[in-house]
């Protein structure tokens, strides 16, 4: 908000004036209220093996991030670039594998990496496209100095959270909304059903019918899995509740059995078919890959796009970028090093200390090591994983993190952040307006992950 010698910089400029006639007290209790709506909105994530706190608030900040246009505009440039490479990447692993011809990603990375299902070989999923819903995670390091930290092509989540945050600032602060021109994040389910309808199948006649394919109320993100069926108008369904059935995949109805179009499945690949992947699943639907490679239905996202956001295959991201869009990355990677290359492993162990060493499937800030915030006996446990299973981990510098203010009980105090944009892929890119911000509420924390004890708050970004 503020710039080195004190100023308020332009995006802020109103928000900081509104601020500082604000009794303290008053928004204190503002705090309080967001909290109770939260709670009785039944806006919660559950942490695993955690039995005692199950199921969570996600700390809401009421201090908002903002971004003006021109900043927004560049970063959504570059998040479209980055997008549509990582398209063309997984169109071209499952078919051709130019890329690994070209000697540009190693094969060794691709072979044998559970991620990539040779199931998807040769088959092109309904309008080409694989990742329908994106989260891209992004950080900032300077003035116009963006990081992408990774790309969640899976299942991402949090943009519940994201519409959420932004209902309830308007709700509590509709002065603000008039004073500031902010553009909306709260049409993202609209769009979110445009674009799965425009990848319908060949099966599929007329209007598309499109369901929520949660693993059901124990899931850490089940909240969001039901809120965007709730906010599509779509149904939310569990495997139990559908069938293959004469080469479609069908749910139960009222008046029968009713086929299904499209699936946004949140449901992970290992437990999507147990008819072609883990036997034991009773998460999935039986049957729904061959109805799938038949033409019967959609999966957003496809199966095995887990290749695409694998950390081992991020590092080479500017490079196949440039290999499939023709143009530099506009968006930057955060340097990298690859522990399966032995020298990059012995730099890692040698500087255990001063670096973020992350699994390559790992997710959600688990099974990580940030080193200037370890212990000694916590870097020699993680050093031994490392040299038993070199090729599971990447390491990355910690990065001198942007921060943006908090409320807190003496006023505002700075605070590292991260964003998560959420990409809408099918007929056109589209990119919604904001996302979510996480931030670290510990004083010079750098972990976000609301799983690790961050938060969220609305993220603002200007129309001018």
């Amino acid at each position: 908000m503020l710039i080195p010698e004190g100023d308020v910089r332009d995006p802020y400029a109103r928000f900081y004036e509104w601020f500082r006639e604000q009794d303290a007290d008053a928004l204190g209790e503002k705090a309080g209220e967001a909290e109770a709506f939260f709670r009785r909105t039944g806006i919660t994530f559950n942490v695993y093996g955690q039995e005692e706190a199950a199921e969570r608030l996600i700390p809401f900040d009421l201090v908002p991030r903002i971004m003006a246009k021109a900043e927004w505009d560049n970063l959504a440039e570059g998040i479209e670039q980055r997008v549509t490479a990582l398209n063309a990447f997984l169109d071209d692993l499952y078919h051709d594998q130019e890329i690994i011809k070209a000697g540009i990603v190693p094969e060794r990375l691709i072979a044998g990496n559970e991620a990539f299902l040779e199931e998807m070989r040769g088959f092109r999923p309904p309008g080409g496209v694989y990742t329908h819903i994106i989260g891209t995670d992004i950080v900032r390091c300077g003035e116009n100095e963006f990081y992408v930290l990774e790309d969640n092509a899976r299942t991402p989540s949090g943009v519940s959270y994201m519409i959420e945050n932004r209902e309830t600032m308007m709700q509590m602060f509709p002065e603000l909304f008039a004073q500031n021109r902010v553009r909306p994040v709260e049409t993202y389910p609209h769009h979110l059903r445009r674009s799965l309808a425009a990848v319908a199948p060949p099966a599929c006649e007329g209007t598309p019918t499109i369901a929520v394919l949660t693993p059901g109320i124990y899931n850490s993100a089940f909240f969001e899995h039901a809120f965007l069926a709730d906010q599509m108008g779509v149904e939310l369904i569990e495997g139990s509740d559908v069938a293959e059935i004469d080469g479609r995949i069908q749910m139960r109805t009222t008046e029968g059995y009713k086929p299904i179009d499209v699936i946004y499945r949140r449901v992970d690949d290992a437990f999507l078919d147990p008819k072609v992947f883990n036997p034991n699943s009773v998460l999935g639907i039986p049957g729904i890959m061959e109805v799938y490679k038949n033409g019967g239905i959609t999966i957003a996202n496809a199966p095995g796009t887990g290749i695409s956001d694998d950390k081992a295959i991020y590092s080479y991201m500017p490079e196949i970028v440039e290999f499939y869009t023709g143009d530099k990355a506009k968006l930057q990677n955060v340097p990298t090093w690859r522990c399966a290359e032995d020298d990059s492993l012995k730099y890692v162990l040698e500087h255990l200390e001063e670096l973020v060493v992350k699994e390559v499937h790992g997710s959600g800030g688990y099974g990580m090591l940030v080193g200037p915030t370890s212990t000694r006996e916590e870097r020699e446990i993680f050093a031994e994983k490392l040299k038993k299973r070199p090729a599971n981990y990447i390491a990355q510098p910690t990065l001198a993190l942007s921060t943006v203010p908090i409320l807190v009980d003496g006023g505002l105090a700075p605070r590292h952040v991260d964003l998560r944009p959420f990409v809408l892929v099918s007929d056109k890119v589209r990119i919604i307006p904001g996302g979510l911000t996480r931030v670290a509420l510990q004083e010079g924390s750098l972990v976000v992950n609301s799983s690790q004890g961050g938060g969220t708050k609305d993220t603002w970004v200007l129309r001018d």
